[in-house]
Formats: structure tokens, sequence, C-alpha cells
């Protein structure tokens, strides 16, 4: 088992172990020792988000780096895919992101991209622990003075930043945008410095909220979290916007709202570009990679037009390994993570995301809400529940009873799907069912027991 990587890197509250200085050094250390026995001229990239402990978390980071004879770039505050495709595209040895992506201002994480633009596997993940591990032993407890307390948040390569949005621009460069208004959500983060940027570039007429980050207000009320807020802003402009778009802290995610301020989440934008994708021969195998967690609803309206659904444990890499796998082009999660293999990205990318929806709309001259009318949701139900520690659930007695009733009752006309958060401490509930009231009545259930096994 990792100890220190999640699904998505390494993710902590600032500060705290393992994101404490000490273990960030030796993050640096470790990887910049491991690189350096695989090539010479070593380069990585590092980027961040807007969190204020992003800025000292890189400086300690790069001296760990450095202290393993590893050069080190900055592209400065870019979204988490800028710098997968600026790592490949400009030769770095692996390319990092600081940033804990929908995670409120306090946490921060490490993200780690090889020089091929691809998550690292969980193999190499565990591996990299181990030499964590080993050169936490031997430092000694002077690490933080490598870096004061506090650290100015470096300006970054504006080449690069601007490398990365006129590849963006160049994807949908002969559309004509002249008939789309968007209200777009950068929810203070990452895409704060990158997305008016290709808007402008692509001809697109875009409103921006949320793109004055002051290091605390990332994620704060804003931002793909909260779909509704944008939904909410379209609905009350009457008209004005053809949709709404609203990104993560990272961006590597995006979520939408029709004219109407109806939210249209990641399972319906796989729909809309399945479709698309097939008519203009671009989806290989006619199949489509979403996860556990995507509704049932989206799966029957594949199967209406003859395209077959695939599902992957949650996380982007882990739809991305499936799709490497079966050849698919398309694939994603609920969440907003859309991932395009007809353009060869090598993860999810919000900003682009958002530039197929649009590309697809002004294309055809249907709106977004015509688009995914058909699409019948199941009624489905999330719940959180935070738990102190993350024990098997199938060691929990009550917690493998409620899920076994929840089954035993849908018997195959709904879904539950319970598992750990790969980011948080959190167990996550999902029920679906035909009924809402079987469906709370068992997501209850199952979050109760949970809560009284293992909840804080």
């Amino acid at each position: 088992m990792r100890q220190l990587f999640g699904t998505d890197g390494i993710r902590s509250v600032a500060g705290e172990y393992p994101l404490d200085r000490q273990t960030v050094f030796a993050i640096g250390r470790a990887l910049g020792q491991r690189l350096a026995a695989r090539e010479n001229n070593d380069r990585v990239l590092i980027g961040q988000d807007t969190r204020e402990s992003s800025a000292w978390i890189s400086s300690v980071l790069a001296a760990g780096l450095e202290a393993s004879h590893v050069k080190v770039a900055s592209a400065g505050v870019i979204t988490t895919p800028g710098i997968a495709y600026l790592t490949r595209t400009n030769h770095f040895s692996a390319g990092i992101v600081i940033s804990a992506s929908h995670n409120p201002w306090q946490d921060n994480g490490i993200k780690i991209f090889g020089a091929d633009g691809y998550k690292l596997s969980d193999e190499l993940e565990h591996e990299i622990e181990a030499d964590i591990f080993a050169h936490l032993e031997q430092l000694a407890e002077g690490v933080s003075n490598v870096v004061g307390p506090a650290a100015e948040m470096l300006p970054g390569d504006q080449e690069l930043r601007s490398q990365y949005a006129h590849w963006l621009a160049d994807f949908v460069a002969v559309t004509d945008f002249s008939k789309l208004r968007v209200l777009v959500d950068c929810a203070n983060g990452a895409a704060s410095t990158i997305a008016p940027l290709v808007f402008r570039d692509c001809g697109i007429a875009a409103d921006f909220l949320h793109i004055e980050p002051n290091g605390r207000n990332i994620n704060a009320g804003c931002g793909a979290l909260y779909p509704e807020h944008v939904a909410q802003a379209v609905a009350a402009a009457k008209g004005k916007y053809d949709l709404g778009i609203t990104f993560d802290g990272d961006a590597d995610r995006a979520l939408f709202s029709d004219a109407a301020g109806r939210v249209v989440n990641g399972d319906g934008i796989l729909l809309l570009a399945a479709r698309d994708m097939k008519t203009h021969v671009m989806l290989h195998n006619e199949t489509v990679v979403a996860t556990t967690m995507s509704n049932m609803g989206l799966e029957a309206a594949l199967r209406r037009s003859e395209i077959r659904m695939l599902r992957a444990p949650v996380g982007d890499k882990y739809v991305l390994e499936q799709m490497l796998k079966t050849g698919a082009t398309l694939g994603g999660e609920q969440s907003g993570h859309i991932l395009f293999r007809d353009v060869d990205t090598t993860t999810g990318d919000g900003i682009l995301t958002a530039l197929r929806v649009l590309e697809v709309i002004a294309r055809t001259g249907e709106s977004l809400a015509e688009l995914v009318a058909d699409m019948k949701v199941f009624p489905q139900e999330i719940k959180n529940v935070h738990v102190r520690e993350k024990l098997p659930l199938d060691e929990l007695t009550e917690v493998a009873r409620a899920i076994r009733d929840a089954e035993r009752e849908l018997d195959g006309n709904g879904r539950v799907v319970v598992r750990y958060s790969g980011t948080e401490r959190l167990a996550r509930v999902m029920i679906e069912a035909e009924s809402e009231q079987v469906m709370r009545r068992h997501t209850d259930a199952i979050a109760n027991a949970i809560q009284q096994a293992i909840g804080i």
C-alpha cells in the first residue's frame, strides 16, 4: 500500500506531514536522485496554483531537486494539464504541479508527471515513496532553514504559459464563435492566468468570475465545487449567455450550465462528445471509458447511440489506463475530468474540454440543453462521511450489512458504490435507484453505519 501518494499525488494540509518542509525537501531529493540515475542534464518543470503555500512548497521542493544536481524551471501559476503538456513538448525530465485541485486553500499537494506527460504509475509511486523515507532518515533537522517561512510567488516563464495557451487555441482555430457568449468561473485558481488568454485568442466573447486570487480564496464558494453558482448567474442574466463554464482550482476539469441555468456535469459532456466524435469517425471502437460514479442514465443514452461504455475506478489516471488498454479515444469522470485521446492529451484538461464543447455548439447550431436532452438521469445521491481512519469496509460488520441490504433491494435496478476518497479522509457513499425514496433510505443507512464505526 502507498502511504504518501493518493489517487492524485501527495495531498495534505500545507505545513503538516507529508507537506512539512522536511518531507517536501526529501521528495525533491528522492525524485532528483531517481532522475539523475537515468539521465544527464536533467531538467524539471514546476508549476503551481494560487494557494499562499504554493510558493514555499515550490521553493523547498526545488531546493531538494537542486541538491540532487537537477536543474529546475518554473512556469509560475499554471494549470495541471499545462505542466503535463509543457513537460512533454519541451523535453523536461519530469513535471511537478503544486496544487490540491478542488480542496480548500489550507491544503496543498504535489503531482508528478513523467517526461512523457503522463502521471506516474502506482508501482513507480511506491518505489519513490521508499526513496523518500530513506532520505527522511538521513536528513538533519535544519531543512526548515533551506527557505524562510515565507516565499514569494515566482512569476515563472511567461513564454511557457503563452506556449500552452496558443496550443489550446489552435485546436479550434477555424471555428466561428461569434454567435456565442459565455460566463466563466475560474475559481480564483490556476485558470485565472490562462483561460482569459485562450478565450481571447479564440475570439470567444466571455465574461469572467473569480479571477482575482489572493492565496486564500481558491475554490472558496466558487469553481467546480459550486457549479450551481454560475448556473444561477446565467439564468439570472436572462438570455445574455449561451452557457456557463466553471473550472476547479487547477483547471483539470470543467462543469457547465445551459442557458436556462441547469448544471451539466461530466456525464453530459461525455454523451455530447461521444456522439459528435462517432459522427466524425473519431470515437475508436465506439467506446467510452467512464467510472464507477457515472450515472446509469449515461450508459443507457450511449447504448441508444450504439456506443459501449466501460467503467474504470475513480481517478482520471485510472480512466486513462483503461483508455490506453482498450484504444478508446474518449473517457472521463462525472466530476468533469474529460480525456480526449484523439488529440493525444495525457491528462484531463478543463479548458480544452470547454473549447471542445463550445466547438460542437458553434458548429451544430444546437444548444447545450438540446445536445444532452435525451439523457434520463437516475436519481443519485452522494454522501461524504469524514473518517478517522480508512479500514477495509468489508471488515466493518454493520457497514457491510447495510451495503448488502441495499444491493439486495435494488437487484440490478440501481447501483451501490462505497469507497474512500483518494485525496481526503472521507468515505463516499453513492446510491442510484429509480425511486428517490429508496435511494435516500439506503444512502442514509450506509452513511450512518460508517459514521458509527469510524466517523469523526
